[in-house]
């Protein structure tokens, strides 16, 4: 892993433990965290609560909103921290767009990963690489070959 990915990973980890309910670091990031090949990281993504999304967004200077339109993907509330060297963007009531309709995004598995004495949580691998392919994109799909 990076330095710039651990530095960023650092400040994630240290500003999460205001979160009163579960959350997640997904995408490129966790697939990092679980020691794979995630190819270049570009940002992190921290799924979290709605109630959390309220209370820490706003010790940022980041107001949560609504997600931006995306054909498949949307959040109920949505903010990017630009206060570390990789931007974070954090998701609460994160879905994606299945053949059936919009799905929620909602782990059920949680793994602790400590890095540079900061803890971090997950899904695990084999969660993890099943939401990748449901996303279906070419970058998720090479995310999940990655997780084996």
């Amino acid at each position: 892993m990076d330095a710039d990915l651990t530095t960023a990973l650092q400040a994630v980890g240290a500003l999460m433990r205001a979160a009163r309910d579960p959350w997640w670091v997904i995408t490129s990031a966790a697939v990092a965290l679980h020691g794979a090949d995630a190819g270049p990281v570009g940002d992190i993504d921290v799924l979290l609560s709605v109630d959390d999304a309220k209370c820490i967004l706003p010790t940022l200077g980041v107001e949560p909103a609504a997600g931006a339109a995306h054909r498949d993907f949307r959040s109920g509330l949505f903010g990017t921290w630009h206060g570390t060297v990789l931007p974070v963007e954090f998701m609460a009531d994160f879905a994606y767009r299945s053949a059936t309709g919009w799905m929620p995004v909602e782990p059920v598995t949680r793994q602790r990963i400590d890095i540079a004495g900061t803890t971090l949580f997950v899904p695990d691998r084999a969660e993890l690489r099943h939401l990748f392919q449901a996303f279906g994109r070419p970058k998720d799909l090479a995310r999940a070959r990655a997780l084996g």
